[in-house]
């Protein structure tokens, strides 16, 4: 007779619940390698129209393939009341043999952001088995829900399944006959070798008590403690230092910012007692307390005034500690900021939301479904967990945020949103490519000098770090030069990007960052290039001879080509050039940090060398100047030090900025007479020059929306959002990114 659809599939789940029995008797390993083993068959078991043929394929498409290889399970089980006992005491063993706290309380926290401490123990996970000879829920759960979309269908189980999941796991049981005092006192020992602290249940398994304890009570008990070690966790947090004094307080009744984290735990405490009288009431602020309640004690009454008094106010001290740490971005522009306090103010917002994701599964109206979000939830943390890929990330992501949280203070000169905005961005380029022309004599002349490589590199970083100084001193602009708030400006506008107005907001801000690049770039070639020559001129009639020799100029000119690696410089020296802003916003928010401007103000020492009054003047000074003096430094010695230090290793990378070829090309021509514009070489030159402005300035923004981007985690689908934006603006309107519109937004803050 032909076998009936689905009869193998059917008989394979029959062939792995027949050894339930075995498991009863079975060590703790091997427990837990049947349940392993059982997640693995609902992971990708037989096809779900194999197990339930009267299902439509319609139908079957509806859920994942592993909700249906559930149900199957359970109506399995429905037929067969023995194993559907046996299978009940094994997840009831399960439940009640292994700690959850470290599951429900700490599961996906670190203690700090160490990235290669962290990197090590993921690179641990991922390499070295785990052993399913263990008592720790977390590290079983890691064993158990190790596959990608694990979370996807724990989420997608239905609210039937979830109840019949519930009834399975609380299914009244009684001790095995099989399971004697001998195997429980060994289990108990087992535990007290491993280091932990027996629990209560040990004695009475040890005296072989024929009833297992309550389940529902225990997992009650087991989320009260993890709730417990929060709790403790989020107050220390709060007296920490470093998120106290960037913590603001969440209302004017709240005066002390450390009041709410103060109280938390002593209304913890207050609260378990009235938790543990309507557990055992079995009714609580809703009509039931826990995943674990039996069906008949849920309308049992309960005296609910004393638990909502005291579940009210220990929520609102939690949201009142939320809100506290929610202010710590908003004032880090007072005090600075660190990557540890970033990863700390974050880690310290999830475990709040941890506390009230347990007390959603201890006292929500739908408990059986805040159970499966929270699986869900751990599910995707325990596959985070083992990818490196995340870690570099999540630690690239910290970084980002400490750049973009934290504004620097100058910078705002560097944008242009109107005609005369675009027109003093024209003057003050010029200036700095006035000065710019004397800067490249300064180095063709240290070059002259034959130096060895290092200290040659060295001069010719002090050589533009000088000038560059003395530009943004005078308060003019070199172009491309990326001023430190550039992330920032654009993190902001990336805050919110709900609707239509948001995305053009940020479009027109990358308009006016680029317009203003293009305007340096316009006025900084436009005075270097004749500052150069004249200046070369100059010196070729006082003494008597061109100081650059002919073939040296030409094969200057010639460098510069477009048809050789004129672009790679130009990218090369791009990041340079976002890595200068960097440094410039890391050496402002370092000085904030650690208040050196309070130190200068009022340091003994300081104040009795300068007086009172000049040391005043100096903190203000340093205070608005030290991240235009830090990135100005930084990029002259970027600029002179690591191609240098790169041909020390034998890679042949150089500096290509418009505004030093610019008016490399001029002092060349100075040189060489007006007969090279006869030359295709040069005119190759000449777009080569036009390259190194576009390239130098795509490649730093670039870089700096990337960091925006990465900085406030913006999902794939606003990515894609935004990029249309940007490509819809250049097709349509293609001069906003070069020349500033006629009709002007609201005029911008005032320059600090």
């Amino acid at each position: 007779m032909a076998a009936s659809p689905g009869r193998s599939a059917q008989d394979q789940l029959r062939a792995l619940l027949r050894q339930v029995q075995s498991q009863l008797v079975a060590s703790r390993p091997e427990r837990h390698l049947w349940l392993i083993t059982l997640l693995d068959w609902v992971r990708g078991g037989p096809q779900p129209l194999l197990l339930l043929p009267w299902l439509s394929a319609e139908q079957l498409a509806t859920q994942p393939a592993a909700v249906w290889r559930v149900q199957a399970l359970l109506d399995m089980l429905d037929t067969d009341p023995a194993t559907r006992t046996d299978v009940s005491a094994v997840l009831q063993r399960f439940v009640l043999h292994n700690d959850a706290t470290a599951l429900l309380a700490d599961f996906g926290f670190t203690p700090r952001p160490a990235f290669w401490s962290e990197f090590a123990e993921r690179l641990r996970v991922k390499l070295l088995p785990a052993t399913p000879d263990t008592n720790d829920l977390a590290a079983l759960f890691s064993l158990m829900f190790d596959a990608p979309d694990d979370a996807a269908w724990l989420q997608a189980l239905p609210h039937a399944l979830l109840q019949r999941l519930t009834a399975l796991f609380v299914q009244p049981q009684t001790q095995p006959a099989g399971l004697d005092a001998v195997d429980l006192i060994a289990e108990a020992a087992t535990l007290d070798e491993a280091g932990e602290a027996p629990s209560a249940r040990a004695p009475a398994l040890a005296q072989g008590a024929p009833a297992l304890p309550d389940i529902g009570q225990h997992w009650r008990g087991e989320i009260v403690e993890a709730i417990t070690y929060s709790v403790s966790q989020i107050r220390a947090a709060g007296f920490a230092p470093q998120l106290r004094r960037r913590m603001r307080a969440a209302s004017h009744a709240v005066q002390d910012i450390v009041t709410p984290f103060r109280q938390l735990a002593n209304a913890w405490e207050a609260l378990q007692p009235q938790l543990l009288a309507a557990a055992e009431a079995g009714a609580g602020a809703t009509t039931r307390i826990g995943p674990f309640a039996a069906p008949e004690a849920q309308e049992v009454p309960h005296d609910k005034v004393t638990l909502l008094q005291a579940l009210t106010y220990f929520r609102t001290l939690l949201d009142a500690c939320a809100q506290a740490v929610r202010t710590v971005p908003e004032h880090l522009e007072d005090h600075g900021v660190s990557v540890a306090i970033v990863f700390d103010a974050w880690q310290l917002g999830r475990r709040i939301a941890r506390v009230e994701t347990l007390l959603a599964c201890l006292l929500g109206p739908d408990v059986e479904r805040e159970h499966a979000r929270m699986l869900a939830d751990f599910a995707r943390i325990c596959r985070e967990r083992r990818s490196i890929r995340a870690l570099l990330a999540r630690n690239f992501s910290l970084l980002s945020r400490k750049i973009a949280e934290r504004h620097a203070e100058t910078g705002e000169q560097y944008i242009t949103r109107n005609g005369r905005e675009y027109a003093g961005m024209l003057w003050a380029a010029a200036g700095g490519g006035l000065v710019m022309g004397f800067t490249t004599w300064g180095k063709l002349g240290i070059l002259g000098l034959h130096l060895p490589l290092f200290p040659a590199g060295f001069w010719v970083g002090l050589n533009y770090a000088t000038s560059f100084v003395l530009v943004a001193l005078l308060h003019w602009t070199i172009a491309t030069k990326q001023p430190a708030m550039t992330a920032p400006a654009m993190a902001d506008k990336l805050a919110d990007l709900s609707n239509s107005d948001a995305v053009e907001g940020f479009v027109g801000e990358v308009a006016a960052l680029i317009r203003s690049q293009a305007a340096g770039i316009l006025g900084n070639v436009a005075l270097v290039f004749p500052t150069a020559m004249v200046l070369g001129l100059g010196m070729a009639w006082f003494s008597g001879q061109p100081l650059l020799d002919p073939v040296q100029a030409e094969h200057e000119i010639r460098s510069l080509s477009l048809l050789g690696p004129t672009p790679l410089f130009a990218v090369f020296t791009g990041v340079l050039l976002f890595a200068s802003s960097i440094i410039a916003g890391w050496a402002e928010n370092a000085f904030v940090l650690h208040r050196l401007d309070s130190a200068i103000h009022w340091n003994p020492r300081i104040r009795a060398v300068l007086g009172p009054e000049r040391a005043t003047r100096w903190a203000a000074w340093w205070r608005r100047k030290i991240s235009v003096v830090a990135g100005n430094v930084a990029l002259g010695f970027l600029l002179g030090l690591v191609p240098a230090l790169l041909a020390g290793f034998g890679i042949d990378l150089q500096v290509r900025h418009v505004t030093l070829s610019a008016g490399l090309m001029g002092a060349s021509i100075a040189t060489l007479g007006l007969d090279v514009l006869h030359h295709g070489w040069f005119w190759w030159s000449v777009a080569g020059v036009a390259a190194n402005g576009v390239l130098n300035v795509v490649t730093s923004f670039y870089l700096a929306f990337r960091l925006a981007l990465r900085s406030r985690s913006i999902s794939a689908q606003d990515r894609r959002l935004l990029n249309t934006a940007l490509r819809r603006q250049l097709r349509h309107r293609p001069m906003s990114f070069v020349w500033p519109p006629r009709t002007t937004p609201a005029t911008r803050s005032e320059c600090v």
